[in-house]
């Protein structure tokens, strides 16, 4: 069986923010994740999940990997996350690489990411931190993105060639994107260390669209894969209902 963890940033968005942790400990998650670690009260949070028994599975990194110009000013940005992440015991760091830059190549701004993630990956290793970078479609929520597509995400983790930097795969980004979910999620599955679940169209809860995540999830548990498998939507019905759905699918 697959771990679930429940993005607390959208599946009780009306919820007040630390008491969406005990709703995910309560519908019977094992784990929370969040976005942008800066904007939280972070002994509020851990208190919050220590009082609901629940581990924190990831939150954001932070910074731009595209800018060639702040490439300095985002290994710190992120050399910051990794300390905050280990205090939290929080064992991922997502790692978004920013828009396509207008004027740098392609090759130059993959240059720069994998340059970016070989200066942190050492402090990510010592920490026991990993960092998993996220393709994300273009098509239909982040127009101007830099990486859109799974194999760019597995040759960037290879050129870093470190442990500690893996792949985000997304599959709600990536049915939009590419397709083919099982056979590139089970090819891939070395390089993965995060998974994020959502139905298409509309980014809602699994069962709501057209993918079979009974299929996925169990590919998923069959290629034996032991990270978080992160609810990230928007749920059509009540989020605890749409939370218990998505657990019995596994």
């Amino acid at each position: 069986m697959v771990d679930f963890s429940v993005c607390i940033e959208m599946v009780y968005d009306d919820d007040p923010f630390h008491d969406r942790i005990g709703r995910a400990a309560d519908a019977g998650a094992g784990a929370i994740e969040f976005w942008d670690w800066r904007e939280k009260d972070l002994g509020a949070l851990r208190a919050a999940a220590d009082d609901a028994d629940i581990l924190i599975a990831g939150c954001t990194a932070g910074g731009v990997l595209t800018d060639l110009g702040a490439t300095d000013e985002t290994v710190e940005t992120i050399r910051e996350s990794i300390a905050t992440a280990s205090e939290l015991d929080c064992p991922t760091l997502i790692v978004t690489t920013g828009p396509d830059q207008d004027g740098a190549s392609r090759e130059t701004q993959h240059e720069n990411i994998v340059e970016i993630l070989g200066r942190v990956a050492k402090e990510a290793e010592d920490a026991d931190v990993t960092l998993v970078v996220e393709p994300l479609n273009t098509a239909v929520d982040h127009p101007g993105y830099y990486l859109t597509d799974t194999a760019e995400g597995v040759d960037i983790v290879r050129e870093v060639d470190s442990p500690s930097v893996k792949l985000l795969y997304d599959v709600y980004h990536q049915q939009v994107t590419e397709g083919n979910v099982i056979e590139t999620i089970t090819e891939n599955i070395d390089h993965i260390g995060h998974i994020h679940i959502a139905d298409v169209p509309g980014r809602h809860e699994p069962g709501t669209g057209e993918i079979n995540y009974e299929n996925l999830l169990a590919a998923i548990d069959d290629a034996g894969y032991d990270g978080y498998v992160g609810c990230e939507f928007t749920p059509t019905v009540d989020p605890d209902k749409a939370l218990a759905a998505t657990f019995e699918l596994d």
